[in-house]
């Protein structure tokens, strides 16, 4: 039977009591707002549990406590056989470090269909994750449907071929790749993560990474002797956005649409990654950030929207270095960190030769866990894991660039600081890698990837350790 030792993320204050309680059982749930946010205490005895919580957010993971607490077999979906569950006795007084505990799931480069984002939901719930950033716009695919603009989804939601691997050859895989959510999916997808705390935040990408807005309304982009196309390339384009009124009037108009689907607080809108930007680009996004305001919503964009000029208070997610960080909040914006040197995890986990396709910095398990943010204070609202998605096709490929590391990320967003990677290992290799497995999720193994997790087939460009060759978002 797992004792409290077991917890991930790590609770704030557990006292052991002698017994069991069988499992499942009757909860008394009762709420109290005096509690922290999202915060819940747990009495659980011989005879029955009590679950008082702060809120909805609170309950949920409480109820995600008690699934830990009573082993893998809680986490399937079905019960097996005649195998009875239950839960140490004792007391868990447990709430968050950080009010944002995100992680972006790129499905703009690599299309992920509606029922694995709602697996990718419940994954992010069991661990007490509460913000799924989805990257829906991009050079190589657009995937939300905007009634008033039907190209976006008929030409900019697919692309003829994807490059093959980290180079920049021409060769291409020849095989098509499309798709995109209807208005329905992502109102279902919204309330599936609802009930399960997590808040949706969609990211509308403007004025780079756009390509594919442009070869569906070609207006919106610069003149061109041969058509636009959806872009089969991975890195930075140079395709931006023409920055005119007439683009302006565009994207108000989808994110008009935006807004009638995610009640999320905060809508992305982008901002990084503009070579060759111009003033009026810049004006782009902070017209953009502002329409939003006047909603009464809060754009939150990539920290290079700091360059553009006035803009309206927003949550800047800092993603380059500790310098842009400590800009925003001295600017008054809200701050996510979400540094590309510890929580890009599409990037190569070791530089053994079976790693598949290694990009990036190397970041094992034990580096992400150590990361101690080194700003804080109260506009350090939070800290989010991003899975870019250029080089994970598939959701087994998600599965394995994100686990265990996000595992590693979740405890850091949850848990005080007081953190010890040689305590933290064995729990996770003893507890909760059987949840894990229980959950059927393809995570890296400790001691390396499986035969069938390689990618001898996928090239890659020649790296020195902990030297990005190309950026990749």
């Amino acid at each position: 039977m797992p004792g409290f030792d077991t917890l991930l993320p790590r609770p704030v204050s557990v006292s052991p009591m002698p017994g069991v309680c069988a499992w499942p059982t009757e909860l008394d749930v009762r709420i109290d707002p005096n509690l922290p946010p999202e915060g819940y205490r747990l009495e659980i005895t011989p005879s029955g549990i009590t679950l008082t919580a702060a809120d909805h957010a609170g309950r949920m993971h409480a109820q995600q406590t008690l699934r830990q607490l009573a082993g893998p077999d809680a986490l399937r979906a079905a019960a097996i056989g005649t195998r009875e569950l239950a839960v140490p006795c004792g007391i868990v007084e447990d709430h968050p470090r950080y009010r944002w505990r995100g992680c972006l799931l790129d499905v703009a480069r690599n299309f992920r269909t509606k029922a694995e984002v709602l697996r990718f939901i419940d994954l992010l719930s069991a661990h007490k994750l509460n913000v799924l950033h989805l990257h829906l716009t991009d050079d190589q695919g657009w995937r939300i449907e905007v009634p008033a603009f039907p190209k976006l989804t008929e030409i900019a939601s697919w692309r003829t071929g994807s490059m093959v691997g980290r180079h920049d050859g021409p060769e291409r895989d020849g095989r098509p790749h499309g798709g995109f959510y209807t208005t329905d999916d992502l109102r279902e997808i919204v309330a599936y993560a609802t009930e399960r705390a997590i808040t949706v935040v969609p990211e509308i990408d403007v004025p780079g990474h756009s390509r594919a807005a442009i070869a569906a309304y070609p207006e919106l982009g610069p003149e061109t002797e041969t058509p636009w196309e959806v872009w089969t390339s991975w890195g930075i384009s140079t395709s931006l956005l023409d920055p005119t009124p007439n683009t302006l009037d565009f994207f108000r108009r989808v994110f008009e649409h935006v807004l009638t689907i995610f009640p999320s607080p905060v809508i992305g809108i982008g901002g990084d990654e503009v070579p060759g930007a111009t003033p009026a680009h810049g004006r782009l996004v902070a017209d953009l950030a502002t329409y939003l305001a006047t909603q009464g919503r809060r754009a939150v964009g990539w920290d290079e929207v700091l360059d553009a000029g006035p803009l309206p208070p927003m949550v800047i997610d800092a993603w380059r270095d500790e310098a842009a960080a400590t800009r925003a909040a001295a600017a008054g914006h809200d701050v996510v960190l979400c540094p590309e040197d510890h929580f890009y995890l599409d990037h190569r986990q070791s530089d053994h030769p079976d790693e598949p396709i290694p990009v990036g910095y190397l970041r094992t398990l034990e580096d992400v866990y150590r990361y101690e943010p080194p700003l804080d204070g109260p506009l350090i609202i939070g800290i989010q894991a991003q899975l870019w998605s250029e080089h994970l096709d598939t959701v087994r490929r998600v599965d394995y660039a994100a686990f265990p590391r996000l595992c590693a990320i979740a405890e850091l967003a949850w848990s005080p600081p007081n953190r010890d990677y040689a305590e933290f290992l064995p729990r996770l290799r003893d507890h909760h890698l059987p949840r894990l497995d229980a959950l059927g999720v393809e995570y890296r193994p400790l001691d390396g990837p499986h035969p069938w997790q390689s990618r001898p087939d996928v090239p890659t460009t020649a790296h020195r350790p902990n030297q990005l060759p190309v950026t990749l978002i």
